[in-house]
């Protein structure tokens, strides 16, 4: 969605599209690799997760290959987000670059504590506040100010979009595994709340997203056929639907997949919008 709104203002660089596109990449690959482990070692991840086996439950990888296999993306990582910022900022903005960089550490030390560590925030009910901030706030503006060097206010319309959107996966991940992660005492936000809250929490994710895009369409194009990248929400409304009718967490599983197409679908859909037709 940076990307996108780089688009929106004009503004392209292909050497940073693609280095912020390995980093995305990089940073999932350590966080799916810690989530494996920490998940793994404290014995939440057995036979009462309804979810497909990880790695490490399924015996395909030890204990140390999986830790070894996020030290070497961490410093995959650090490689790419040093090359990124390098191509996008001179050697006049040090400042700038050493302000990113931190956020850039941060964002790796976000993807592996979530389930690593005695005080693992995923395990507090803090996974949906440090997603929404990073996957949400600082990933798209963080991708908009490399491409444009400046941040406004209509910005934080997408972003927000984003942030609850990827909030929403990760709740609807919480909610198929509620039954496994209260028995393992992972309280996840959806334990804490319980079921029937969870789903409410859902809508108003899906509401805000929906919420924030409208308003978004409203003061840029208006209504007008270029507001077109809003065909994404027809799939989350029918996703939203879906929900409110399970009863059985089990059936939660095959919507994480039609949610994650759906959030990549509207940033797919506003690059195009923003790049070809505005």
């Amino acid at each position: 969605m940076g990307t996108a709104l780089a688009a929106f203002y004009q503004q392209t660089n292909t050497a940073v599209f693609i280095l912020a596109l390995l980093t995305t990449v990089g940073l999932q690959v350590t966080s799916n690799f810690a989530n494996d482990y920490g998940d793994g070692v404290r014995g939440t991840d057995n036979e009462d997760r309804i979810g497909p086996k990880r790695a490490l439950q399924a015996g395909m990888l030890s204990r140390a290959e999986l830790k070894k296999g996020i030290i070497i993306s961490v410093v995959i990582n650090i490689v790419l987000i040093t090359l990124l910022l390098s191509t996008a900022f001179t050697s006049s903005e040090f400042w700038t670059f050493a302000v990113f960089l931190g956020l850039g550490l941060a964002s790796i030390w976000a993807a592996i504590r979530y389930t690593v560590g005695a005080s693992a925030y995923g395990y507090r009910g803090l996974g949906d506040l440090f997603v929404f901030l990073f996957f949400g706030l600082l990933s798209v503006l963080g991708t908009l100010y490399l491409y444009t060097q400046e941040l406004t206010m209509l910005a934080l319309l997408p972003a927000v979009t984003t942030g609850a959107l990827s909030t929403a996966v990760l709740n609807l991940n919480n909610l198929r595994d509620f039954h496994s992660d209260k028995k393992a005492g992972k309280n996840t936000l959806v334990v804490k709340l319980g079921l029937n809250r969870g789903k409410i929490y859902h809508f108003l994710l899906l509401g805000t997203a929906l919420l924030c895009m409208v308003i978004f369409a409203a003061l840029t194009t208006g209504v007008s056929w270029t507001s077109f990248y809003m065909l994404a929400f027809i799939p989350l409304v029918l996703h939203a639907r879906t929900v409110s009718r399970v009863t059985d967490p089990l059936l939660f599983d095959p919507e994480l997949k039609k949610l994650a197409l759906s959030t990549f679908l509207l940033a797919f859909l506003c690059f195009i919008a923003f790049n070809y037709f505005l």
